[in-house]
């Protein structure tokens, strides 16, 4: 119970805004790395030095960059709407140096992940605060979705004609139309009455 305390305690201290730089240790890891290539390790560490000393990581409000290069300078920007998918992957020299690789999935179409972010020590962390995020997109998508539904919904019955029965307009009940043709053929009725009367007193 205490572990589990802990845990959520550090996730909700977790900022990544403080994630600039990776750590000390990923510098190490791209030493071994090389060391394994025997002969060919001058020029494979020589670019990996190079990436670590200019690799920078900036998280906002709306997504995550990546950056690094001297010579030619490499930049990769998520959004957070763009995240489908996060892994953290941890190989032999991962676990020896508590190290971890976050690696961030897109609907690009490719079946490698669009960025990894390397030398990070609370994979964990990161990853639930990138799902975090990506859920706040997909929960504003789906509200404003229904704003613009509700929106088209009232402009349809705004649209839509009067019901019968305003000024100029046919009574809108039976009752109504009864009581109109009554009246009509009451009023015929005293104009047939009217004429014949006239006529009887011009005859006499």
């Amino acid at each position: 119970m205490e572990h589990a305390g802990s845990t959520s305690q550090a996730t909700t201290l977790f900022d990544p805004a403080s994630i600039e730089r990776p750590d000390p240790a990923l510098l190490r890891y791209y030493t071994w790395v090389a060391l394994l290539t025997l002969v060919a390790f001058p020029f494979v560490f020589l670019p990996l030095y190079c990436k670590y000393i200019t690799l920078r990581y900036k998280f906002d409000d709306k997504g995550v960059s990546m950056a690094w290069g001297v010579l030619f300078k490499k930049e990769i920007y998520l959004t957070y709407r763009r995240i489908q998918d996060i892994h953290v992957t941890r190989n032999l020299f991962h676990r020896w140096l508590g190290l971890a690789e976050v690696s961030v999935q897109t609907a690009s179409g490719t079946s490698g992940a669009e960025m990894s972010i390397e030398g990070i020590r609370n994979p964990e962390a990161l990853r639930d605060f990138l799902y975090s995020k990506m859920r706040g997109v997909e929960e504003d998508a789906d509200r404003g979705d229904a704003h613009e539904t509700l929106d088209a919904s009232s402009a349809r019955e705004a649209a839509k004609p009067p019901p019968p029965g305003g000024a100029g307009d046919f009574p809108a009940s039976e009752d109504e139309a009864l009581a109109l043709l009554r009246e009509i053929r009451d009023g015929l009725r005293e104009l047939k009455n009217a004429t014949t009367e006239t006529q009887r007193h011009r005859g006499g």
